[in-house]
C-alpha cells in the first residue's frame, strides 16, 4: 500500500522541526551551562578564583543586590572606601580570593586584570582586544568612535583626529572661558563675601554642556539643552539596564524602560539631526565653521572626494552618533572631574590657597591665553591627582574573541576583561604608603616620572585607542578651575554628603559648598 504524499510531507516537516528544537536546545544548553562550566574550568586551572557559576545569572543577583545597597547611603570622607562603594561585589571578591580572580556576568566569566604589563599589552593589541559588543539597547545612548573596532574604528579615528588638533583646540579656549564667566556670574547673584551654600554639581553639568555645545556645534547650551537632558536621562537607565541580566531578545519586549530608551532615541536623532542639516546647508552656501561639527563635515567631505566615493566617508546616521558621542563624553566627564576638584580642595585647603596663588600670579589680567593656562603646574597637577583617585573610566572592559596568549595566560573564547582602573591607581605598591591620600606633589616632575614609565595611570584610557578628546577636557578643566579659583574660595557644607556614583563616578547627592567671594 503506497503512503500517500502528503503524510510524507507531514514526517518531512516533522524530522525538520525537530532537528531545529534540537539544534536550539543544544546552543542553549552550550550558552547557559556547557560552555560557563567549561570556561570557568580553563580559569581555575590557571589559578584564578572565583565563586561557581550559576545557572543563567552567575553573580548577577548577588551583584544587583550589593550595588543596591551599597548606594542606599553615603560613605565617610575616604578615598579607600571609593571601590567598595562602586563595585561592591567585586570588592568582595578581590578580597575572598586575592586580585586573580573572576566574576561572572551571567553565563560570561570576568578575570580581573591588574598587572602593568599585560595592561600594557592589551590596550596595544585594539585590534584583538576588544570592547564587548553592546546589546542593541546600550547602543541607543551613542555607538560612535567609542564603539567601533577594527577598520571602521581606524577611519573614524582618522576622520575625527583634526577636530582635536591642537590648534584647533586653542581656538576653543574663548568658548571655555565665556561658558565658564556666565557659572561665575550665576554664583554671584547668591553668593556674598559671608559665604553661601550653593550645590556646585549642576552648575558645572551646565557649565560643561553649554562649552560642548558652543565648541562642537557653535550653538549656545539653551539650543542643546533638550539633547543634553535626554542624553543624562539615557545614561541613567542604561546603568538599569548594565545592572540586569542581558537576554538576547530582550530588546523586542515593550517594557516601560525599552520603550522610553527608544523614544529617547528617536528624540535625539531628530535634534541632532536638524543641527547637522543646518550646518551642512551652510557649507553649501559657503560659510566655514572652526566648531567640532565643522571641522568633522570638512574632513568628511575631503575623504570622500579623495576617494570618489561616499562609502569612504561616513554616512549621516554615522555623523549622528559622533554628534551624541561629542555631547556625553565632551560633559559628563568633565563635569566630573571639575566637581571632584572643587570637594578636594575643600578637603585641603592648603592645596587650594596654593593652586590659587599661582592663578593670581599667572593671570593677573583677565586675558586667558594657551600659554598662559600651560604655566599652571599646580593645577595642572591637582588635576591628575584627582584623575588618580577618582577616574570617571574606573575600570576598562575588554573581550576574548578567539582563544588568545596574553603574556603567560591562556584566555578561550568569551573571556570578558576587567582592566581595574581604579584598583591600579590607588595601589600603594605603585604609588608608596601614602597612595590613599590626596597628595598632588607626586605629578610634580609630570605623569612619565610619577609612573616611573608603566602603564599604572590612565584615566583616558592609553594606546591607540586613548582617548580623542583628552586634550579638550584638560584645557576646559584648567580654565574652569583657574576662573573659579580666581573669584571664589569655598569649603564644605556640613549638608555635603559623600557618596561616588558608579555612574562615571559622579557624585549622588550632589556637591554642597559654602562658597566665599573674593
Amino acid at each position: 500500500m503506497e503512503i500517500p504524499y502528503y503524510y510524507n510531507l507531514k514526517l518531512a516537516l516533522f524530522a525538520c522541526a525537530f532537528i531545529l528544537v534540537l539544534r536550539w536546545a543544544w546552543r542553549i544548553l552550550n550558552w547557559v551551562w556547557l560552555k560557563p562550566k567549561k570556561l570557568e574550568k580553563c580559569l581555575r586551572q590557571q589559578g584564578f578564583k572565583g565563586n561557581s557559576y550559576k545557572l543563567l545569572f552567575g553573580d548577577m543577583k548577588e551583584m544587583m543586590k550589593m550595588g543596591k545597597e551599597a548606594l542606599s547611603k553615603p560613605i565617610d570622607f575616604s578615598h579607600d572606601l571609593i571601590w567598595p562603594r562602586i563595585m561592591p561585589f567585586f570588592h568582595k571578591t578581590i578580597t575572598s580570593y586575592g586580585k586573580n580572580c573572576f566574576g561572572w556576568y551571567g553565563p560570561r566569566p570576568a578575570i580581573v586584570i591588574v598587572d602593568p604589563e599585560l595592561i600594557t599589552e592589551v590596550l596595544t593589541k585594539n585590534y584583538i582586544y576588544q570592547k564587548p559588543p553592546g546589546n542593541a539597547l546600550t547602543r541607543l545612548a551613542a555607538n560612535g568612535l567609542a564603539g567601533y573596532e577594527a577598520d571602521k574604528w581606524a577611519k573614524h579615528r582618522r576622520l575625527i583626529n583634526p577636530a582635536f588638533h591642537l590648534d584647533k583646540l586653542k581656538h576653543m579656549l574663548p568658548a571655555f572661558q565665556l561658558t565658564s564667566s556666565e557659572m561665575l556670574s550665576k554664583w554671584e547673584k547668591f553668593v556674598s563675601k559671608e559665604g553661601s551654600e550653593i550645590d556646585v554639581w549642576p552648575y558645572l553639568q551646565t557649565m560643561t554642556s553649554d562649552a560642548i555645545s558652543r565648541t562642537a556645534f557653535g550653538s549656545s547650551y539653551e539650543e542643546g539643552k533638550k539633547i543634553f537632558e535626554l542624553q543624562k536621562e539615557q545614561m541613567g537607565l542604561l546603568l538599569q539596564v548594565a545592572r540586569s541580566l542581558y537576554i538576547p531578545g530582550w530588546r523586542f519586549v515593550p517594557t516601560k524602560t525599552n520603550r522610553r530608551m527608544k523614544q529617547i532615541f528617536n528624540e535625539v536623532r531628530t535634534l541632532v539631526f536638524g543641527i547637522i542639516n543646518k550646518r551642512m546647508m551652510m557649507i553649501e552656501a559657503g560659510e566655514a565653521h572652526d566648531d567640532l561639527l565643522g571641522i568633522l563635515l570638512a574632513s568628511n567631505l575631503q575623504e570622500v572626494q579623495q576617494h570618489g566615493h561616499k562609502k569612504f566617508g561616513m554616512s549621516i546616521d554615522e555623523v549622528i552618533e559622533e554628534c551624541k558621542l561629542f555631547y556625553l563624553a565632551g560633559q559628563e566627564t568633565t563635569s566630573a572631574l571639575l566637581v571632584w576638584t572643587m570637594i578636594l580642595l575643600c578637603k585641603y585647603p592648603i592645596w587650594q590657597e596654593r593652586a590659587r596663588e599661582e592663578v593670581l600670579q599667572v593671570f593677573g589680567s583677565d586675558e586667558v591665553d594657551y600659554d598662559k593656562l600651560n604655566q599652571l603646574k599646580v593645577a595642572t597637577m591637582i588635576l591628575h591627582e584627582v584623575l588618580r583617585l577618582y577616574p570617571s573610566g574606573y575600570f576598562i572592559n575588554r573581550v576574548v574573541t578567539k582563544d588568545t596568549q596574553l603574556g603567560n595566560l591562556y584566555l578561550p573564547s568569551g573571556v570578558q576583561l576587567m582592566l581595574a582602573t581604579i584598583l591600579l591607581h590607588h595601589d600603594t605598591e605603585i604609588w608608596g604608603d601614602d597612595a590613599m591620600e590626596f597628595n598632588p606633589e607626586r605629578f610634580s616632575d609630570g605623569v612619565a616620572k610619577a609612573t616611573k614609565g608603566q602603564v599604572v595611570f590612565f584615566p583616558f584610557s592609553w594606546g591607540p585607542r586613548i582617548c580623542v578628546g583628552q586634550n579638550f577636557a584638560m584645557l576646559e578643566a584648567k580654565m574652569a578651575i583657574a576662573m573659579i579659583l580666581k573669584h571664589y574660595a569655598f569649603e564644605l557644607s556640613p549638608s555635603y554628603a559623600h557618596a561616588p556614583h558608579p555612574l562615571l563616578l559622579q557624585p549622588q547627592y550632589g556637591a554642597h559648598l559654602i562658597l566665599y567671594k573674593l
